[in-house]
């Protein structure tokens, strides 16, 4: 299984960013799967993701009514469009999908908000 991310950038506080994710080596659906991301000097944290059984969502309360986690049309691909980016928001993200009780990591993607 393998997990990419794109869509990182360098942005200004109050814009707008969108993060993809596309996992492949894998034919049947992923429920879990969920963002993480780690801001430098600490630790990694749950960004937004999607619940056991897929159909549910949860979000870290500083991303609350900013991001929205998504899925994509096509088979185990997501979405985190995120809006009214602060600087604190610099961080590498993560996608991250379980199955069968283990976890995957894509390598991340460096997304800086400048003030």
């Amino acid at each position: 299984v393998r997990l990419v991310e794109s869509g990182g950038g360098l942005v200004q506080a109050g814009d707008s960013l969108t993060l993809s994710c596309a996992a492949s080596g894998i034919t049947y659906s992923i429920n879990v799967m969920a963002w993480y991301r780690r801001a430098p000097g600490k630790q990694r944290e749950l960004v937004a993701g999607f619940t056991s059984g897929g159909g549910s969502t949860n979000y870290a309360d500083s991303v609350k009514g900013r991001f929205t986690i998504s899925r994509g049309n096509a088979k185990n691909t997501m979405y985190l469009q995120m809006n009214s980016l602060k600087p604190e928001d610099t961080a590498v993200y993560y996608c991250s999908a379980r199955i069968r009780g283990y976890d995957y990591w894509g390598p991340g993607t460096q997304v800086t908000v400048s003030s």
